[in-house]
């Protein structure tokens, strides 16, 4: 049977990265510090290769344990995409990369591309984009697995997607996978990648309290963080009522939007306490953010119509080239491979 697996490529590299990198760097707060250390970090022929070697043995175990038919590798190519365009503070927070993992993309990408993986990368937007572009459209000719750490996938879960989400440890995983195996067909658990939490529409609600559809709704109130998303300030533990009561962030607006004086707006704040639980009104926030929620929304919207480099056909594993596969694990050193 075929399976098809969508990689968050740049996901994988970073985590890669971290995880195989030396403790003088990893413990270090000072950023000039840690290039006096860039010396330890694993190198052949004077080219930094950590990240390279640990994601492609990731891939490897992937591919033999969860018998992978077709696979895309989606990265990111620039922070300069589209949404940064529409909101310039968008992933603005973000310190620059590293010098040691900067060169592992390029490298890591020309690898693969060489071996004959589909890679896909775009300037104008991100590896999710790319990603669900790929899950529209194949997932309904096989059983499609997407796998990263980013909570953004979650809404790209449905019945015929699955998500992979990598936690920080196996231990978080494992405790995910025992909560919810009840909701699997043979209720006893299944064979998931290492540190992942397998994610399907039931466990997304279960877990985060929402539909995987509304994680972008979700993100329209309570913001993002990792991205520097704004949301709606003070409104986070009542986002998840509210999106049970009306499903969608314009029918919470609507809501709000249906109340024609002060006194309609007292009766709805009591209605939300009394039949939600939301203890605290966030009318006024709501009302004030208006606009921010609904840009955050949008910035946290997966696009799915990108046109990609790749169709299934160039995807499919068997396309591989061994010889090139040899080429490349000598070229970098990859002996243990």
């Amino acid at each position: 049977m075929n399976r098809f697996l969508i990689v968050d490529g740049s996901s994988m590299l970073v985590t890669s990265y971290y995880g195989l990198l030396p403790k003088q760097i990893l413990f270090e707060k000072d950023e000039e510090k840690k290039k006096k250390y860039y010396d330890k970090i694993m190198q052949y022929n004077g080219l930094y290769t950590n990240a390279m070697y640990a994601m492609t043995k990731t891939l490897k175990k992937i591919e033999k344990e969860q018998q992978i038919t077709h696979m895309v590798i989606c990265f990111d190519m620039s922070r300069d995409t589209f949404r940064r365009k529409q909101y310039e503070g968008y992933k603005a927070q973000r310190s620059a990369t590293p010098e040691p993992l900067k060169s592992q993309f390029v490298q890591m990408e020309d690898m693969l591309k060489e071996i004959g993986y589909a890679v896909e990368f775009c300037e104008d937007y991100e590896a999710d984009d790319l990603a669900g572009s790929a899950a529209a459209l194949y997932s309904k000719e096989m059983p499609t697995y997407i796998i990263t750490k980013d909570h953004d996938y979650l809404q790209l879960v449905d019945k015929s997607c699955t998500l992979w989400l990598l936690q920080t440890n196996q231990d978080k995983a494992d405790a995910v996978n025992n909560r919810y195996s009840a909701l699997f067909s043979d209720g006893k658990g299944f064979l998931v990648p290492d540190k992942a939490a397998q994610i399907t529409p039931a466990v997304c609600r279960a877990e985060f309290g929402v539909a995987p559809e509304q994680i972008p709704d979700l993100k329209g109130i309570v913001g993002d963080t990792s991205d520097n998303i704004p949301g709606v300030k003070g409104v986070s533990s009542a986002a998840v009522p509210l999106l049970r009561e009306y499903s969608t962030l314009s029918a919470i607006y609507d809501a709000i939007d249906s109340c024609p004086d002060e006194k309609s707006e007292k009766k709805l704040s009591a209605f939300w306490k009394e039949k939600l639980g939301v203890k605290r009104s966030p009318l006024k926030a709501l009302k004030q953010y208006r606009e921010e929620a609904f840009m955050s929304e949008d910035l946290a919207t997966i696009r799915r119509d990108v046109k990609l480099r790749h169709d299934l056909d160039q995807m499919s594993l068997e396309r591989l080239d061994d010889k090139k596969r040899r080429e490349q694990y000598q070229k970098y050193g990859f002996r243990s491979l």
